[in-house]
């Protein structure tokens, strides 16, 4: 099994730009993609983005070009970073790892994004 600890939610201003980490309790070498989601209140759970092992990376339209995804195998974390943020972003934000096919999900993060 996995375990995920997210970190660096908060409260940001509109513009500003926030870098979420996820630590595994495993080596990230031996799980394949790893990605974020967010949910918003009264909305469903949604794909942010995602890196395979080999460091392909795939983002939802509404964050591309203002969020990148990456990982460091070393420290068995994976990062978002959030820039130009806007109040849309606002959601709880889940780190999720793919185990031969299975996910793990983190507890979750809010940020929160004020105009």
């Amino acid at each position: 099994q996995v375990q995920l600890v997210e970190s660096g939610g908060g409260l940001v201003q509109a513009g500003g730009s926030r870098r979420l980490s996820c630590a595994a309790s495993t080596s990230t070498f031996s799980i394949n993609t790893m990605g974020w989601y967010r949910q918003a209140p009264g909305k469903q759970r949604e794909l942010v983005a995602t890196i395979t092992s080999f460091g392909t990376t795939n983002y939802a339209d509404s964050v591309k070009g203002r969020f990148t995804i990456s990982r460091d195998n070393a420290k068995n974390t994976v990062y978002l970073q959030m820039n130009s943020l806007k109040p849309e972003d606002t959601a709880v934000y889940y780190c999720v790892a793919y185990q031969r096919g299975a996910p793990y999900w983190g507890q979750g993060t809010q940020v929160t994004v004020s105009s």
